[in-house]
């Protein structure tokens, strides 16, 4: 999968566990979202919170309203699909030039990244070791503009993805071999291709069990 940013201040790490929820059906569209109440989780002030809360609105995840509250959107499984088109598109392009720009020291980094992502399979730790083994590749292409794109668009991607599909984990690591392979090969259009499946049956994956879970609701 894809790289998740997992730091942050109290506002982006907010906005990121509340993202979270939604993505993964875990705040419904339709239900409330008690400010008190994520303030209290997030031992923090309602400042940050309520910042959080405008960045999820400004992404169309929730409404804010003066008298109704914070109401959750969501996400359907269609807007997911097409989320991650974009951010396949994105990525696979960082992957090519990464082919094209990588250095040998960075070339051997990845390789330690993508060893420490395979260490951590089952475990906790695996979605940190992910983001950090995706980041590198998206760094390797030198592009701080196309970099700036990819973390706006990869906010669709649930931080805890593979800890919440693991049976997706075997595929993605995989993959992620056959990535390293192309780029050390330098083969561009295997780069592209391999990085942009590599998104797509994620977003496929997700949408399709976020429309489960609706089903499931609404049976």
């Amino acid at each position: 999968m894809t790289a998740v940013d997992i730091s942050g201040t109290v506002r982006e790490r907010a906005a990121r566990e509340l993202r979270d929820r939604i993505l993964t059906g875990a705040l419904p569209a339709g239900s409330r979202v008690d400010l008190d109440a994520i303030t209290e989780e997030f031992a923090t002030s309602r400042t940050p919170v309520r910042e959080a809360l405008l960045e999820l609105s400004f992404e169309g995840l929730v409404r804010v309203a003066p008298r109704s509250g914070i109401t959750v959107i969501g996400i359907s499984g269609d807007d997911v699909r097409d989320s991650f088109v974009l951010l396949g598109v994105l990525t696979g392009q960082a992957a090519a030039w990464a082919a094209e720009r990588i250095a040998g020291e960075e070339l051997v980094r990845l390789r330690e990244l993508a060893q420490a992502v395979a260490d951590h399979a089952g475990g906790d730790g695996i979605g940190e070791a992910n983001w950090r083994f995706h980041q590198a590749i998206h760094h390797a292409a030198h592009s701080p503009r196309l970099l700036t794109q990819i973390k706006q668009a990869a906010r669709v991607v649930p931080s805890n993805f593979l800890r919440l599909f693991p049976e997706h984990e075997k595929h993605s690591l995989h993959e992620h071999d056959e990535l390293l392979d192309a780029l050390e090969a330098r083969d561009t259009g295997a780069a592209r291709a391999i990085a942009e499946r590599h998104v797509l049956a994620a977003g496929h994956f997700l949408a399709d069990w976020l429309e489960h879970r609706k089903q499931e609701r609404q049976g």
